[in-house]
């Protein structure tokens, strides 16, 4: 249940992201939620292995390196999607990446644990 609770959270903030900037394309609410499974499932087998390739530099970069982790698994989602899910330039992934995070922490911090609290 918290799985689909996130997916269904990263949907509803990819949809956000995309309605902020035009070089970030969804086509809907279905191509969000798609997107929102494909990217879950990266962040599950992809994300960990680049991660690991990538430690020595991430810990050089204070963790900042993981921003473009991030934006790594989000352009493979665009990619993997088609003309559903479109990112205009690796720039504008790393910033969808940095806004997508803060809104995820946002969201986790003032709505998801006060509810789990109750």
């Amino acid at each position: 249940m918290k799985w689909l609770a996130s997916i269904l959270v990263n949907a509803i903030v990819l949809i956000v992201v995309a309605g902020y900037f035009d070089s970030f394309y969804l086509s809907g609410v279905g191509a969000a939620i798609i997107a929102s499974f494909i990217l879950s499932i990266l962040n599950v087998i992809v994300k960990p292995i680049l991660i690991l390739l990538t430690l020595p530099v991430t810990v050089l970069t204070l963790g900042f390196f993981l921003f473009v982790i991030n934006a790594i698994t989000l352009w493979i989602t665009a990619g993997l999607m088609g003309d559903a899910f479109h990112i205009d330039g690796f720039g504008m992934a790393i910033l969808a990446a940095i806004f997508i995070s803060i809104l995820n922490v946002l969201i986790q911090k003032v709505i998801i644990e006060p509810l789990q609290k109750k």
